[in-house]
């Protein structure tokens, strides 16, 4: 069998899928289930808007924290280390050793390194002279 290969900008759900399937199936045979389940903090307005906040996951004893996104009327104020440590105490409660987060936001780097994260990895100018930034953190 010769396989076809598509580059495409809009797969449909149904290609994803298999591609997800498939991988998961593979990591599970070969080191175990990842146990992976959302994780999000949310901050709402007094409406009961979502505003900002963070979101990711736990998969395998690690939280990887995806998107983390404070509005500008609350930053400085210490919303980012509330967020990270609310999402690490459900991560700590999950089972999780570890957290990990990457960011190309010079402010963000020094915040996650003033809540204990260290570097561990770097990919030098990934947008224009930014660098983006791998941390860790044991939990």
């Amino acid at each position: 069998m010769r396989p076809h290969i598509e580059v495409t900008a809009s797969p449909i759900g149904e290609d994803l899928d298999v591609i997800l399937k498939s991988l998961t199936a593979y990591n599970e045979a070969t080191v175990g289930p990842s146990d992976r389940m959302p994780l999000a903090v949310l901050i709402r307005d007094e409406q009961g808007q979502t505003i900002g906040g963070l979101s990711g996951y736990t998969s395998w004893g690690w939280l990887f924290t995806q998107l983390l996104f404070i509005p500008e009327l609350l930053r400085g104020q210490g919303m980012a280390a509330t967020l990270l440590q609310q999402a690490e105490t459900e991560a700590r409660r999950r089972g999780c050793r570890g957290a990990w987060i990457d960011t190309f936001n010079p402010q963000a780097l020094k915040a996650y390194q003033r809540q204990g994260y260290e570097i561990f990895g770097e990919l030098p100018a990934f947008v224009g002279e930014r660098t983006r930034t791998f941390l860790k953190k044991a939990l």
